[in-house]
């Protein structure tokens, strides 16, 4: 398979490296400031740039048929008019807030706790996302897509970075030097409290996610997220 990346930082040498362990080859090693030469050579292309780079990135795969897999966040107020151009061009688009295979497991297993919890008014919930000094975005597109786990599932209906409302989740969003990335879950009520936390020991495995995430995407046609690549 040919692979172009789009965001050459500490993520795309991880993803090439992986890539071409697992037998594939790369045609584009796109920087901020580099073009697409290479793009139309590419069977998929996988984004992890930047906020601002992600929607032209993105659009310029769908409008040349490219499979585009993305895991850069902070842009998602754009999310979809890249769905509707992906529709419009019968193209092939997964975006992830996280593609490690465990935080997707994380994710289902947030769901199903916020079920269990929502009648159970006792409990307050709140949330942590530690990341690396150089994330530019917070809180991180994992902690969003957290919170939105448990709005689904539960009374409350939007969160924060500041003092919470009733129906607010506060999320507690830290920037430490050299943290791939640990998300918690807390449930607290006066006598005890009930947590779930992932801890990413590197970027590893959000890299191999988006690797097979772009194995799977071959010869599909639509919008995709990484419960269809791994059947949950």
């Amino acid at each position: 398979m040919k692979i172009a990346l789009l965001g050459y930082g500490k993520m795309g040498k991880v993803i090439e490296r992986i890539a071409l362990e697992r037998g594939h080859e790369i045609v584009l090693k796109k920087g901020s400031q580099d073009g697409f030469d290479g793009l139309l050579n590419a069977d998929v292309a996988i984004d992890f740039s930047v906020p601002d780079c992600a929607v032209s990135h993105i659009s310029e795969c769908l409008n040349n048929n490219i499979p585009v897999i993305s895991g850069t966040t902070g842009w998602l107020a754009n999310y979809s008019d890249m769905v509707n151009l992906c529709e419009k061009q019968n193209g092939s688009f997964i975006y992830g807030s996280n593609f490690s295979l465990g935080v997707n497991i994380f994710f289902e297993l947030n769901a199903y706790l916020a079920k269990m919890m929502k009648n159970l008014s006792d409990y307050k919930v709140s949330m942590e996302e530690i990341h690396h000094t150089q994330k530019l975005d917070a809180p991180s597109g994992t902690a969003i897509s957290l919170a939105q786990g448990i709005i689904e599932n539960t009374e409350y209906t939007d969160w924060t970075l500041e003092n919470p409302l009733a129906n607010e989740i506060y999320i507690d969003a830290k920037r430490i030097e050299n943290i791939p990335g640990t998300h918690s879950v807390f449930y607290d009520s006066k006598v005890d409290q009930i947590e779930i936390k992932h801890t990413a020991h590197s970027r590893e495995g959000f890299a191999l996610g988006s690797v097979i995430a772009a194995e799977w995407i071959i010869g599909k046609k639509g919008v995709f997220t990484m419960k269809d690549v791994l059947g949950i």
